[in-house]
């Protein structure tokens, strides 16, 4: 180490893992990261983000002063709605503004907007990569001060599915164990999950744990993701299959008698009703559907079923259909059936994507529930709400992610606060999201960049790095960790939870609320608390409590060493339930017109929108989308490895270079939704799950055409 270098300790801003980083800063520069050996869940190991990722904080197109469009509102000239290259922003289409002058000009808006036409003309998207401070703050303030439950994030867009099927099963809809128990796991199925680039070291452990430990290995997933290399059986599934393919699995242990039958007698309801309807799922049925072999449909089954010890790890691949929970649901049913839940190396782990999308959500960043998943409609929890608030919180459910985007474009909602999300890189029928965002007559996006929606912004306020606040992450197996500022915020950049805040404030006034101290926080160690008061699950967890490895909640009181993994004596719902279930297809299915499959996802080097990645040295590394095909398809558009190719759906069309490979399933292609260039959800469709309103990201019908090196320029300078 140099003579003037320091070190501190914090959390990774990128996936849900968890890692812990230490920054080696001199000054307000850092050098360097690393992880110690010792951390319970980096084990020494981080991935190519985190150990690299971390330069956007200095990045020249960095917003550190707050900004105001020079002719705000309805009408004002905006950009074009179409999909836009990594280009920076023109910055003359705004001016620089003082933090009281841009706070003022947003809470007169918002205020404005709320007096002419009521609370739910406005809406709020959190962010699942800020803290859970930053997150409770800004949901607090859009209840309280605002009265709108118009209030959600990403979770949205990623494990809606499996949050609506753990929540109508169990009760609760958190990952149930600790990632690292993978090393007591005789049998685990990975499916809908690319683990080795979305969660490396998870990954890393699955590895360890097949080569040193004796794990097996079920993968599940329509591409030939690295981890089938370490697997005992891969499930070569077509997208969409994922409900005859687990159904046929319980049929088969169902039938041949290989359940649980004293954990279903004394912990589960509706099994017979269940069981009636797995008949229908045999796995003569599923492999016509599935196009897995029959035999290893039974293998799998007897497999997972007679391990002592059995695990369920998926990702986005399950839940973003729109028959997402119904997969969820057929997941969950396996573990029910075999009694592999409420045990050490056991459980359902929703791997959840963002660093933060399970603490913003536990935070109450969603809009049926206030923080710790109480219900917005319930009289008693509003009571108790309003007593601890000062102000009446909304007794009604609020609009989604998807709801909201769809209320822009009939103009129900008016005024948007973002925070940290780029909708415009997110949503699915990304056209007519462009067209729709056009009608909000005001946009505040508080970010670090100005990214594809920040384009649209009337005000832009500079947020702080996670570099640069403190507070706290909770990562995908419920561990809450520290995030520590290593230097003071750069330029005129404020923490989130301060910019809420102030703003909160100004609005208490401008809308008549009875001015509260609700809002004067020292620290953000004062809202952890605050949170932990009103939500049991966090009540036992304060900043000094967090040194060291965290905790994992629930963590009831000041003396309990958290819980590593759930449901040993019970369900929160009393009895886990069965639910009988149908095969509905995808919304849309391949044919003459547009004969391939598109799934879409995420690579090792970038991160979602590409926000902070594409700001980044790690932009380097993978400067360019491409588009997965199967060799045997590639003869057929015709094209080969490294030639551009224009990819359409009955909603638009991109221009990318294809990348041949035997990773690619027959009839199905990969995009990455990272580069706004060539924006994969310019092509997916906006259909819904009805229960989880989670779009369906993972199957859309398209066409391949060859397309030549001018039209790949061309398409990037035009767009």
């Amino acid at each position: 180490m140099l003579a003037d270098e320091r070190v501190t300790a914090t959390t990774c801003p990128f996936c849900g893992v968890g890692c812990r980083l230490d920054l080696h800063l001199q000054g307000d520069q850092i050098l360097r990261v690393t992880t110690p050996y010792d951390h319970v869940v980096s084990r020494g190991n981080l991935c190519v983000k985190g150990r690299f990722g971390w330069d956007f904080v200095y990045h020249p197109n960095r917003v550190l002063k707050p900004l105001i469009r020079k002719t705000v509102g309805a009408g004002s000239p905006r950009p074009h709605p179409r999909p836009y290259p990594r280009t920076p922003a023109n910055l003359d289409d705004w001016r620089e503004a003082t933090w009281d002058e841009a706070l003022e000009l947003v809470s007169d808006r918002i205020a404005a907007t709320v007096k002419e036409h009521g609370p739910d003309a406005t809406a709020v998207f959190c962010c699942a990569k800020a803290t859970n401070e930053d997150n409770y703050a800004l949901q607090k303030m859009f209840r309280a001060v605002i009265g709108t439950n118009n209030i959600d994030h990403c979770t949205r867009l990623c494990h809606a599915g499996s949050v609506v099927a753990l929540q109508l099963a169990l009760g609760s809809s958190a990952m149930s164990n600790t990632a690292s128990e993978i090393y007591q796991c005789d049998v685990a199925i990975i499916t809908g999950s690319n683990t080795v680039e979305t969660h490396p070291i998870i990954a890393l452990q699955m590895k360890d744990a097949v080569k040193h430990h004796g794990t097996q290995l079920i993968v599940a997933d329509p591409r030939r993701v690295e981890m089938v290399d370490f697997a005992t059986l891969w499930l070569n599934q077509r997208p969409g299959s994922d409900v005859p393919l687990f159904s046929a699995m319980a049929h088969v242990i169902v039938k041949e008698k290989l359940y649980n039958a004293e954990f279903i007698r004394e912990r589960t309801e509706n099994f017979e009703a269940f069981a009636k309807s797995m008949q229908e799922f045999t796995p003569e049925l599923a492999e016509r559907i599935t196009g897995v072999p029959r035999d290893d449909i039974i293998r799998a089954a007897r497999l997972y079923a007679t391990a002592k010890r059995g695990a369920i790890y998926w990702a986005l691949g399950i839940p973003e259909h729109s028959h997402g929970t119904e997969n969820a649901m057929a997941l969950i049913h396996l573990a029910l059936l075999t009694g592999h839940i409420g045990r050490e190396g056991t459980g359902l782990n929703p791997l959840r994507g963002q660093n933060n999308v399970q603490g913003a959500s536990d935070a109450g960043a969603m809009p049926w529930d206030y923080p710790g998943y109480q219900k917005v409609d319930d009289p008693a929890v509003v009571a108790k709400f309003r007593a601890a608030w000062g102000h009446t919180p909304p007794p009604k459910r609020g609009l989604s992610t998807t709801e909201i985007a769809e209320a822009w474009a009939t103009g129900a909602v008016k005024s948007m606060f973002i925070m940290g999300e780029n909708p415009l890189m997110s949503e699915p029928n990304l056209r007519h999201s462009y067209h729709a965002i056009e009608n909000l007559e005001f946009l505040v996006c508080q970010d670090l960049f100005i990214n594809e929606t920040g384009r649209f912004a009337d005000v832009i306020l500079p947020g702080a790095s996670w570099a640069e606040k403190d507070g706290t992450f909770t990562n995908t197996d419920r561990r809450v960790q520290r995030v520590r500022k290593a230097f003071e915020p750069l330029g005129d950049s404020r923490a989130d939870w301060q910019i809420v805040c102030n703003l909160a404030m100004r609005l208490e006034k401008k809308l008549g609320r009875q001015p509260s101290a609700q809002w004067d926080y020292c620290d953000p160690s004062e809202i952890l608390e605050e949170m932990g008061r009103l939500v049991p699950a966090y009540a036992g967890i304060t900043y000094d409590r967090l040194e060291g490895d965290g905790l994992q909640w629930p963590v009831p009181t000041r003396d309990h060493p958290g819980t590593p993994f759930l449901f040993e004596t019970a369900f929160p719902r009393g009895r886990a339930k069965f639910f009988p279930l149908v095969y509905r297809p995808s919304a849309e299915e391949p044919d003459s017109e547009y004969p391939f499959i598109l799934t879409t996802g995420r690579v090792l080097y970038h991160w979602h929108g590409g926000t902070l990645t594409r700001n980044s040295q790690l932009d380097f590394a993978m400067p360019e989308p491409l588009v997965e095909i199967n060799p045997a398809d590639a003869p057929r558009i015709p094209c080969r490895d490294g030639e551009p190719v224009r990819v359409s759906s009955r909603r638009g069309s991109i221009v990318l270079r294809a990348r041949v490979t035997e990773k690619a399933s027959r009839g199905v292609i990969f995009i990455p939704f990272h580069y706004a260039e060539a924006a994969a959800n310019v092509l997916t469709i906006d259909a819904l799950d009805p229960q989880a309103k989670i779009p369906e990201y993972k199957i859309c019908s398209v066409r391949i055409e060859a397309a030549t090196e001018a039209e790949l320029e061309s398409t990037l300078a035009a767009a």
